[in-house]
């Protein structure tokens, strides 16, 4: 029922922010999705979020709709600034953001920038820590889709086409030159970060890492997820995530460590 909502639109410039919402109470819950997504790959998050918060499913900018090519994709830094004006023309507080891949690496530029209105964190296989060239990392792809949920294979090549290629080339080389190391000991957010066993783009090591790098965060890894844990596994996702939920808002004490798995 999602598709069916009214699409709101926050604009700056040629820069267009379009998100769905859902849900009619309780703490906003942010939903951004990664390199080649959409709202389309929310669908199993959103009826159970939106029970207890109000939801924004967000299509950054460059990607979504079958217009979505003639807009010009932002670098995660400037999509990250866009997302935290759009919080503030909003007045969202005590916001808590979902972020995948390329948009759990935006994600924790956001809670950067915004950290008076960003309580909670959720980097489901977040690109923050990927160093490759755009072609090596290309190359993963095949295993990827291996690894993967088969059935989802025609939503991430129709995304990939309403995007268009300069679009995705323009945002893989962007992360790619893109490091969250230095700001992750600053994220006051509390932090879950979760990750598929299997994935095959960004590896499970580096979701360790990020992890142990955010003070107090808590890291959770689903053996038979690959990189879009949140489809390959809706069900182990959704329970950590309304797990994480359920512990209530607050940031971070420093000093505590993601649990070894």
């Amino acid at each position: 029922m999602l598709g069916r909502v009214k699409v709101e639109e926050y604009r700056e410039g040629a820069s267009a922010l379009r998100y769905r919402v859902a849900g009619a109470s309780g703490d906003p819950v942010v939903l951004i999705h990664g390199l080649s997504g959409s709202w389309r790959w929310w669908r199993r998050q959103v009826p159970l979020l939106s029970a207890r918060h109000r939801v924004y499913v967000i299509d950054l900018t460059g990607y979504g709709h079958h217009l979505a090519w003639r807009q010009r994709s932002l670098g995660v830094r400037e999509d990250a600034a866009l997302i935290a004006r759009w919080l503030d023309a909003e007045r969202l507080e005590r916001v808590t953001l979902i972020g995948h891949s390329m948009g759990g690496h935006i994600a924790l530029h956001v809670a950067a920038l915004a950290p008076g209105r960003v309580d909670r964190l959720v980097l489901a296989c977040a690109s923050g820590l990927l160093r490759e060239h755009p072609v090596r990392a290309a190359l993963h792809l095949p295993r990827a889709a291996l690894t993967g949920r088969p059935s989802f294979l025609p939503v991430i090549l129709a995304d990939s086409a309403r995007a268009g290629l300069p679009n995705l080339w323009r945002s893989v080389s962007r992360l790619l030159r893109d490091s969250v190391l230095d700001l992750l000991p600053e994220i006051r957010a509390r932090t879950l970060v979760v990750w598929g066993a299997r994935d095959a783009l960004i590896p499970a090591a580096l979701g360790r890492q990020l992890a142990a790098s955010i003070p107090g965060a808590q890291y959770v890894e689903l053996p038979r997820a690959g990189h879009v844990v949140m489809v390959d596994d809706p069900a182990g996702f959704n329970r950590a995530v309304l797990d994480f939920l359920a512990q209530g808002p607050g940031k971070q004490s420093p000093g505590k460590q993601a649990p070894d798995v």
